[in-house]
């Protein structure tokens, strides 16, 4: 069961680093504002997290079979104690290492997905401000019962 633990952390912390190295893909389609890149990429990001998804769910069961077969463990142990009850000094430095690289990963894909989010939030205002350009308001030379009389550009778009 232990090493079974250790299979699922390393593809857990594998699919982090993917999901990081898509974030990394992810900003580079927001600057250079490639859509067809950032559809595939976030076709990507929903497979990467149903993966994490699940194996997540497999880590739970693992640490709720041995919590009932190592004395003082319940789920709700500290990963770091947990480890520390590992059969062997090797394995449980193994763990605690995969322990410490899937912290780091699961930061690195954070940070990224607020960078990114930032990014997607420009991006967006610049689309409005290049829209509100094409029908700003301008206001007329004359003057009517109402006031100032207000025109509008408009721009149809054949495509």
């Amino acid at each position: 069961m232990w090493t079974k633990l250790l299979e699922v952390l390393g593809e857990i912390c594998t699919t982090y680093d993917n999901l990081a190295t898509l974030g990394e893909r992810k900003r580079d389609a927001l600057i250079t504002i490639d859509m067809k890149a950032l559809a595939k990429i976030l076709d990507e990001e929903e497979l990467a997290a149903a993966k994490i998804q699940k194996l997540e769910k497999q880590r739970g069961a693992i640490y709720s079979e041995l919590a009932k077969t190592v004395p003082n463990l319940t789920e709700n142990t500290k990963a770091e104690v947990f480890y520390q009850n590992a059969p062997s000094l090797a394995l449980e430095r193994r763990l605690i290492s995969l322990h410490k690289m899937l912290t780091k990963n699961v930061q690195r894909a954070m940070k990224l997905r607020d960078n990114n989010q930032i990014l997607a939030n420009a991006a967006l205002s610049a689309v409005q401000y290049h829209l509100n350009r094409l029908t700003v308001a301008q206001v007329g030379t004359t003057y009517g019962k109402a006031g100032e009389n207000v025109s509008r550009k408009r721009f149809e778009f054949e495509g």
